[in-house]
């Protein structure tokens, strides 16, 4: 039976919102909702609105999250264009060609910020958000090598820092790829060029650097990578292309590092991905995947829709999904600009510094990074604090709303536990001042504890990596 032929449930006069019925449909709240069968009858609009919105009040405030990197606010134009195009799919670019158009126009914006050599002639999409775009270019970077005729019963493998994403080893397990990771040492939280080249042979498919790791924000020195991979070839004829997961710094360096060399300039890069929905300054999920020319992309792997008489190539392993987000990217890209991405990159990294000083000041504790790479910083408690330690710091931060993980580094530094703090647009220097404000007032209670309490020191706190 259509949705406007269901008996009305109730005869509440529409006192708050036409759409949404009775601010306080009590009369049909007596009861829990069902958490595991459906209902056998329909229910008010204003009744469901109202119990599912009730639920959600219990979930953390999105923006006081500095654990994630997603986006958390937009302006209300951008709101408005997503509902507008929240129900046309993606995939059906001969229905919504105009929409395929603007992903078009947003891969060829991209290549051209990337410094690709021909921007109008870029190859990539849009995909549901960095993991799928990063399974996108390994799977390329899998299909140029197997054309390379390796020995039979050759294994690929990938090389990496142990600080990537976790969809780089979800990749590797689901396309049967070795990882091989380079561990950390010491202070270096990342990728060592020298250390990934040592665990390259014939059968690597590629090696990924990170532009901004989720561990403590650090770009990974990917011109140097190059550097070192060119001179490997040099030595033993091994051509191993690089691939940048820029989810996050992609769309930083390119305002606010101008004179940094780690993208398409770099002859040995071969593919970029980055993540709309975080610096992108897009709501999630969005993701991009660029390759610098068509040899960088198997045509194998390319489907091809045809539209309007045209051809429109598809390669990403969603289909159904909205066109909202990448209606907002091409808004936000159209909206802001060169100039506007620089001004809000700037104001969110001039909030990562300032904030990192002022916790530093305090004494209590040591900073890894500092927020003048991604706008991200991590710190730790110094040696001398002994009554708590950073996973406290987090339990009590909750208490004031603020999300903040604690979590411990991976092999060579589970000594090493951290904070992390996440500076998006939206973290204002007010909020950041009543971050550091709460922080130092809850100083003194942890200060006297007699040991840290926290019970499971290896549970990370909502840690998103």
């Amino acid at each position: 039976m259509p949705l406007h032929n269901v008996p009305p449930h109730d005869e509440h006069p529409l006192s708050v919102n036409p759409f949404l019925g009775p601010a306080n449909p009590l009369g049909d709240m007596t009861e829990a909702p069902p958490k595991h069968r459906m209902p056998a009858a329909p229910m008010a609009p204003s009744t469901a609105y109202q119990l599912v919105h009730d639920e959600l009040m219990l979930d953390g405030n999105a923006r006081l999250n500095l654990a994630t990197f997603v986006t958390t606010w937009m302006e209300p134009q951008a709101g408005a264009l997503m509902a507008e195009c929240r129900d046309k799919n993606m995939i059906d670019k001969d229905e919504y060609p105009r929409t395929a158009e603007l992903e078009r126009r947003c891969v060829a914006m991209l290549a051209d910020l990337w410094n690709a050599p021909d921007p109008s002639a870029a190859v990539g999409c849009s995909t549901t958000g960095s993991s799928e775009a990063c399974m996108l270019a390994g799977m390329a970077m899998k299909r140029r090598w197997s054309r390379r005729t390796p020995a039979p019963g050759a294994r690929p493998n990938l090389v990496m820092g142990v600080n990537v994403q976790v969809c780089w080893e979800k990749f590797c397990t689901f396309w049967e790829v070795e990882a091989r990771q380079v561990q950390m040492e010491g202070e270096r939280f990342h990728l060592d060029p020298a250390a990934a080249v040592g665990l390259c042979d014939e059968n690597t498919i590629g090696v990924v650097g990170i532009l901004g790791s989720t561990f403590d924000g650090s770009y990974e020195p990917i011109a140097d990578l190059c550097a070192a991979l060119d001179e490997l070839q040099e030595r033993t004829g091994l051509d191993i292309p690089v691939h940048v997961d820029g989810a996050s710094g992609a769309m930083i360096a390119p305002f606010l590092d101008e004179d940094l060399v780690w993208d398409f300039r770099l002859p040995r890069v071969a593919s970029v991905n980055t993540s709309g929905h975080k610096y992108g300054l897009v709501y999630p999920g969005v993701g991009w995947a660029l390759w610098r020319d068509a040899d960088a992309l198997p045509e194998e792997l390319v489907f091809r829709v045809n539209y309007l008489g045209g051809d429109m190539p598809t390669f990403a392993l969603n289909f159904s999904r909205p066109g909202a987000q990448v209606v907002a990217q091409y808004y936000t890209f159209l909206r802001l600009g060169r100039e506007g991405y620089r001004a809000v990159q700037q104001a969110a990294r001039d909030v990562a510094t300032g904030l990192s000083a002022r916790i530093e000041a305090l004494g209590d504790f040591r900073l890894l990074t500092r927020g003048d790479e991604l706008p991200v910083f991590a710190f730790t408690t110094t040696p001398e604090v002994t009554a708590y330690d950073v996973f406290d710091v987090s339990r009590r931060l909750r208490e004031s709303g603020w999300l903040v993980p604690a979590y411990t580094f991976p092999a060579n530094r589970q000594d090493l536990s951290v904070l992390r703090v996440v500076c998006r647009n939206g973290f204002s220097e007010d909020l950041a001042d009543m971050f550091a404000d709460d922080l130092s007032r809850l100083l003194p209670d942890l200060r006297r504890q007699p040991r840290p309490l926290t019970e499971d020191r290896n549970a990370a706190t909502g840690f998103h990596h």
